[in-house]
């Protein structure tokens, strides 16, 4: 069979031999053949006697809280540890080698078939799902190049790999690409990675360690076995099976290999040690995933990061986490904390101690429990029902869905009013007949709704349960829908990141506010009073109400394996979870554990600043009613209370029947003033139950 190049210059030859313009043409191709010929010939000769730029390196990365002082840095470059590709586990090399280049020995440099491969999956898909870069690619972008998205970039990159193909061998490649790159929490090389993971050397891995290795540096932050262990037995499984297809193993020790179970060392901070480290590595993924900067640069590429961290809020977080969990116990604690009107998380903690696992806590969906149902009575004020909306404390059995199924909640330990009560006495009590009957009469389907505007994303049915919060949410989600509430229903989105600078100062991105109107401010300021219940007497935070020495509005949750307390001042919006990460459910006890790391962190947090009441907004009325009925008060009933409304749907009967200009004399008449249309009445509400607190207890 003749080969290409010699049948392109036959039929030059017979062109060239035929008469007129065809001949031409024939010339032209054969010369511009032979240009490109020479070029290439040049350019590969050119690349082959120049030498290799020396290699770039690491700069520290900086991340600086809210006041400007250095938070902490990553020194990337100082956790790198070089060995010859002969002490690199064989398993390793084959391993990488199956998952990311199983052509390495094959191309000089550029695999074309997985390029054309990944650029007909990205068409398909119609985004960059796959990638193409070979191991030789990689070297050449870690060794020479920064991190920015060019095609200047590119080409340069083309340029080094094709140098690095004519200069070097395969093993040459090979070993310095095992010395290059990131495993994660600061490790550069395969030597640093596998003492950090296993406490041993490259050379000592395992088929079940290489192959766990190997699937992290596709994204250290998606499948480090620290990060998230799913992610990361499932790349292993992948990589296994890369490493069956190759012939490097055969199925049985794939087999095996996934059924070792691998101990991980503790994990050490990768950072300088300096504090805060679950939010440095929020930061960090933060940057990543959402702002879109490139890993590398965050890593290694001596960028400036400022956040938004209070770092006396901070300490604060982290002491009344330390006070609040025995040293003996191995409860865990995440507390998150944002600034209401600006949306700026201001402390965070992931966990008891970072060191025994960097797993941020903050971030991971639990159920709520009853700390859920502030949400739902949100939903119930916009739609129609008040303060004294009544329903039935007993044990009831519902039906839903067109009577097909029922529902039967209980309350804690089973106790219950035994008769009507009200959606303030609902909420201090944590009633869950009461919420179950709420979200049946608004429908599911708004309380989903409102959840999804107050900012939390999980999985949320709309089903009776919802009620109880037994979908997940996360303490951050939990920090910023309450904060949305201290806010007045404006919803600022949780900001970490104010701006990223590169090393020569230039600005990559800067924060802009993210804010939006999600609820009347009149029906969020009634349900805030409603929570300040909460902290009363008989309320279920009652118990660290003397820790509290300013208006406060919260709310407890308790599951079998989880405890909430979510609550806010007008400056400060807190969510703290306790709990066991799996596996073990709550004592008594150790539910009550919530409450207090709340109260203390929000004093020490809010220490020197006055104590400020609740703002009141247009639309807010207060109005005496009586406490049986929840009508208005008249001369002929038995009590009085003040209560708020939402302008328009305050009680407009009596519960003597009295006229409304005869109520208005009886409380001109008397010493109590038992009604007052006035937002003020409603104001001295929130701010004397907070002030009251404090004379009781300074």
């Amino acid at each position: 069979m003749q080969k290409p190049g010699r049948a392109l210059l036959s039929v030059c030859r017979s062109a060239f031999r035929a008469r007129g313009p065809l001949r031409w043409l024939a010339l032209l191709a054969g010369t511009g053949f032979s240009l490109t010929l020479l070029l290439l010939a040049a350019a590969l000769l050119t690349l082959r006697l120049q030498a290799l730029p020396a290699s770039s390196s690491a700069e520290v990365t900086q991340i600086y809280d809210a006041s400007g002082n250095l938070l902490d840095s990553f020194h990337a470059g100082q956790t790198r540890e070089s060995v010859p590709l002969a002490r690199i586990s064989p398993y390793l090399v084959d391993a990488t080698i199956a998952i990311e280049d199983r052509r390495f020995y094959g191309h000089g440099g550029f695999d074309v078939r997985g390029m054309a491969r990944a650029a007909l999956v990205n068409l398909e898909s119609g985004r960059a799902r796959q990638g193409a870069s070979t191991i030789t690619q990689q070297l050449a972008r870690n060794l020479y190049l920064t991190h920015e998205r060019t095609w200047k970039r590119k080409l340069k990159e083309a340029a080094y790999t094709a140098q690095l193909e004519m200069n070097l061998s395969k093993e040459e490649i090979l070993g310095q690409y095992f010395n290059q790159i990131y495993y994660g929490h600061g490790a550069y090389g395969i030597e640093r990675a596998a003492k950090m993971y296993y406490g041993k050397h490259a050379s000592e891995l395992t088929l079940a360690e290489a192959s766990m290795l190997a699937g992290v540096p596709k994204g250290p932050k998606y499948y480090s076995p620290y990060l998230n262990e799913a992610n990361a037995y499932r790349r292993q499984k992948l990589v296994l099976a890369a490493m069956v297809e190759t012939g490097a193993i055969t199925a049985e020790q794939a087999a095996a290999a996934r059924a070792e179970k691998l101990e991980l060392q503790p994990l050490q901070p990768a950072g300088s040690g300096g504090g805060a480290p679950y939010f440095r590595d929020y930061v960090r993924q933060t940057a990543v995933d959402q702002l879109g900067l490139d890993e590398g640069l965050i890593s290694e590429g001596g960028a400036r990061i400022y956040t938004t961290l209070d770092p006396a809020m901070q300490q604060a977080a982290e002491a009344a986490v330390k006070e609040g969990l025995p040293s003996s116990s191995q409860q865990q604690a995440a507390l998150v904390a944002i600034e209401p009107a600006t949306g700026y998380i201001r402390a965070m903690v992931g966990g008891r101690d970072y060191r025994t696992g960097p797993f941020n806590r903050a971030l991971a969906r639990r159920q709520p429990g009853s700390s859920f149902k502030p949400i739902l009575y949100l939903a119930a004020l916009e739609n129609g029902l008040t303060a004294v909306t009544p329903f039935t404390s007993a044990p009831t059995i519902f039906s839903y869905d067109s009577g097909r199924k029922t529902y039967a909640p209980r309350n804690y330990h089973d106790r219950y009013a035994g008769g009507d009560i009200t959606m303030r006495e609902a909420i201090a009590s944590s009633d869950n007949t009461y919420a179950v009957n709420t979200i049946l009469r608004i429908g599911a389907d708004k309380v989903v709704s409102a959840a999804r505007q107050l900012g939390l994303a999980g999985d949320l049915q709309p089903l009776p349960s919802l009620a109880l919060g037994t979908y997940p949410a996360s303490p951050l989600e939990m920090a910023s829908a309450f904060g949305t509430l201290a806010a007045g229903g404006m919803r600022a989105e949780p900001t970490a990141i104010l701006r990223v600078e590169d090393s020569k100062g230039e600005v990559l991105y800067r924060a802009e506010p993210r804010r939006s109107q999600v609820s009347d401010p009149a029906h969020a300021y009634v349900l805030t009073s409603l929570m300040e219940s909460v902290f009363e007497t008989g309320g279920t935070g009652s118990r660290v109400s003397a820790m509290i020495r300013r208006p406060v509005a919260g709310k407890t949750g308790t599951t079998a394996d989880d405890a909430w307390l979510v609550g806010y001042t007008p400056e400060l919006a807190a969510a703290v979870w306790t709990g066991y990460d799996k596996g073990r459910s709550l004592t008594t006890a150790e539910s009550h554990r919530a409450a207090p790391i709340f109260a203390s962190f929000t004093e020490r947090a809010l220490s020197g600043r006055p104590a400020r009441p609740f703002p009141v907004p247009d639309g807010v009325v207060s109005v005496a009613v009586d406490p049986a009925s929840g009508l208005r008060y008249g001369p002929g009933c038995s009590g009085w209370r003040m209560e708020l409304f939402v302008a328009g749907t305050e009680p407009t009967g009596t519960c003597d029947g009295s006229s409304a200009s005869g109520v208005e004399a009886a409380a001109d008449a008397g010493a109590a003033e038992p009604a007052a249309d006035s937002a003020q009445t409603g104001q001295e509400r929130g701010w004397l139950g907070g002030l009251s607190r404090w004379w009781r207890n300074r």
